[in-house]
């Protein structure tokens, strides 16, 4: 399903025209505790975004921001149960790469995530690291080509499930490199188990769930999936040096119901920058692997959007099937 871009922003901008008056809604807000609905569980990276973002806003902002785990079905219950709460910026959702993904797929949902949900303020993204089990004979991006194409359909590749960023950003790969591998979904954490078991030879892991395998010696690093090499692994190059164009990362950020007023996403936008500036804040951040995101509404706005078309593309020509 292709958004075109424009459309993606008109239908922002509508969802964030205000409800209240400007001045009084801006400054009451927020009047209550405010509740982070993520939808993968604690300990992953979107409850860990969840907590900190929310424990530094709580601080800026005088209310308490309560964590709400609404995990299951790759987080379409979370943003489900935003997308249908009051649009008073008292309910946020944490966004992630994969309502992107989900959004590509055309999904038939409760809810349109473009329609309902208002970008606020992008957080953070994190590479994707492409690692192989030990037994591979391969210790760089090229080698591994070779020895994939020595054994077509032979060398199995992980995934935390069809359609998921592990996924596309392994498909990705393929289509980029020529290779051909044989996909092999998990449930989710279950794929860095599967690896680490050489159970499949190769697995797209987001870098902060692998640093720990990737330093003990259980899995290799070929390389980062970002631009640039990630601070967290430097000695690792990033996949476009083999692969000229190739960029992928799993990023997340802040949205808020359909009509949530203007001026509280605005307010929610800049302190979130301004926490994203702090270099305490930064420091906890570039812990788990990853870069900050500063922008405005309409940046994150349009980062998703762009997301939405490239992962339409790879779905469409890997042909990829949701299950």
């Amino acid at each position: 399903m292709k958004l075109p871009r424009r459309r993606l922003l008109s239908v922002a901008a509508a969802g964030a025209l205000p409800l209240l008056p400007r001045r009084v809604t801006a400054q009451a807000y927020p009047s209550r505790p405010v509740h982070v609905v993520e939808g993968f569980g604690a300990g992953g990276a979107p409850d860990i975004i969840a907590r900190l973002s929310g424990e530094w806003l709580g601080e800026r902002l005088g209310r308490p921001f309560i964590i709400e785990n609404r995990s299951g079905a790759a987080g379409k219950i979370a943003t489900e149960l935003v997308a249908r709460s009051a649009p008073d910026g008292h309910t946020l959702l944490v966004i992630t790469a994969v309502n992107a993904i989900d959004t590509a797929f055309g999904y038939k949902l409760g809810y349109d995530f473009v329609r309902d949900i208002v970008p606020v303020a992008s957080i953070y993204d994190v590479p994707y690291v492409m690692e192989v089990h030990p037994s591979v004979p391969a210790n760089t991006v090229a080698e591994f080509v070779a020895f994939a194409k020595a054994n077509p359909g032979k060398v199995n590749m992980g995934s935390a499930g069809t359609g998921t960023g592990t996924h596309v950003t392994a498909e990705l790969f393929k289509m980029m490199s020529g290779v051909d591998l044989y996909h092999v979904p998990y449930r989710g954490a279950q794929a860095i188990q599967g690896i680490v078991a050489g159970q499949v030879q190769v697995y797209f892991g987001v870098v902060s769930s692998s640093l720990g395998h990737i330093k003990g010696g259980r899995l290799r690093a070929l390389a980062v999936t970002t631009a640039n090499r990630s601070p967290a692994l430097p000695e690792v190059p990033a996949l476009n040096e083999f692969l000229p164009g190739y960029e992928a990362s799993s990023w997340y950020g802040l949205g808020a119901p359909r009509g949530t007023p203007t001026e509280i996403v605005g307010k929610l936008n800049r302190e979130v920058n301004a926490i994203l500036a702090d270099p305490k804040a930064l420091a906890r951040l570039e812990d788990q692997g990853g870069r900050v995101l500063p922008g405005s509404p309409t940046d994150f706005t349009q980062l998703i959007g762009a997301e939405i078309e490239k992962w339409g593309k790879v779905i469409r020509t890997a042909n990829i099937r949701p299950e």
